[in-house]
């Protein structure tokens, strides 16, 4: 059968579309971080001696149950009840959850969400430690900040109750600085370490979904599978082809807790339809752990948070040379606005910043 004049002409344009797709992924510089010269970056022994005195007067004080989550509510909308931090195969959906595209929902994926799910624990078979506790919990969000270079606050960080790691900061020779426990490692497949590295074997990672193709790699890393050739084209970078984890160590965030980031917390504007999104409506991931944070524990912590761009040859992570200048750039998300959030729950006493990069509670005034 001869195919009309317009399907051929689109059909070239689809090749075409496809090999540029192609060559920009091969362009692509694939490696998370760029290489430049080192740093010249010194702790103050003054400035760390207060660091570890304020994270250990954190770990002493009495623990409030549930308090970051009221000091939370207090800036929802009284519609919030927003209580499930992952989603369940044996647990009926949010309503609302099919209202908006990934990462504010899952429309147009429910078939995707549902078959990711049969393959993952059910909420009966997790372990009780993991839902509830009779013991009040401190949670500490780490991240992936340089203002941790330095500080060898490992062995303090190590002692809270629950940590929650991003992306692919990494442990090892860095634990010094970083501790050696995960409890939870969330990230996204371009954000997740392409070696594994945490050897708890309690940890979990949740999977955290920007758009669908990151439900098909999450569902190849649970099975063991090869990514499929063609979702390649859609990542921006490279992604790991396998997690040597167990299938009963994935979690998949319900991306509830996005949009209370996003639309209730920064009081963004709800997504709207863009081919191609230049909104800086959607949060970094470390504010989105925050909120999965005060779900999860009682009192929250964050370490290795904050952007001072007035240091511009300080380092922008812990563990590579790449300085804050590079920040300059960013154009994805509205780090102002976080900024702002951030240090009003600091003051409001809702959260402690146990580094001081957001708001210094125990510098010299």
């Amino acid at each position: 059968m001869r195919l009309p004049k317009c399907w051929a002409a689109h059909r070239c344009v689809l090749v075409v579309v496809v090999a540029l797709g192609v060559l920009w992924m091969v362009s692509l510089p694939w490696t998370e971080t760029e290489i430049s010269k080192p740093l010249d970056w010194h702790v103050n022994h003054a400035h760390k001696k207060q660091v570890h005195e304020h994270v250990r007067r954190v770990l002493g004080s009495r623990c409030r149950p549930r308090g970051t989550r009221r000091s939370l509510s207090d800036r929802l909308p009284a519609s919030s009840h927003m209580t499930q931090p992952f989603l369940w195969k044996d647990v009926p959906f949010p309503n609302d959850l099919f209202l908006y595209p990934p990462p504010f929902g899952f429309r147009g994926l429910q078939g995707k969400v549902e078959d990711l799910l049969k393959q993952l624990p059910d909420s009966d078979s997790v372990p009780q430690a993991e839902k509830t506790s009779d013991k009040c919990r401190r949670c500490v969000v780490m991240g992936n900040g340089g203002i941790l270079r330095g500080l060898e606050l490992g062995s303090l960080i190590d002692q809270f109750d629950m940590i929650i790691r991003l992306n692919s900061g990494p442990l090892g020779e860095f634990s010094v600085d970083v501790g050696n426990r995960t409890s939870i490692r969330m990230s996204y497949p371009e954000g997740t370490p392409l070696h594994w590295m945490d050897t708890d074997p309690h940890t979990l990672f949740v999977a955290v979904v920007y758009k669908g193709v990151d439900i098909s790699w999450t569902s190849a890393m649970v099975n063991k599978l090869t990514v499929p050739l063609w979702d390649w084209l859609f990542f921006w970078q490279k992604v790991p082809d396998q997690l040597h984890l167990e299938s009963h160590r994935f979690r998949l965030l319900n991306p509830l807790v996005i949009r209370e980031t996003a639309l209730d917390l920064l009081q963004y504007p709800p997504p709207g339809s863009h081919l191609w999104r230049s909104d800086q409506n959607v949060p970094t991931i470390g504010v989105s752990a925050l909120s999965l944070a005060s779900l999860l524990c009682d009192e929250v912590s964050l370490a290795g948070f904050g952007y001072n761009l007035s240091q511009q040859r300080a380092p922008l992570h812990y563990y590579d040379q790449q300085s804050m200048a590079a920040m300059l750039k960013q154009t994805s998300h509205n780090v102002d606005r976080e900024t702002e959030l951030l240090q009003g729950l600091v003051r409001d006493g809702a959260i402690t910043d146990l580094t001081g990069g957001i708001h210094c509670s125990f510098c010299p005034r």
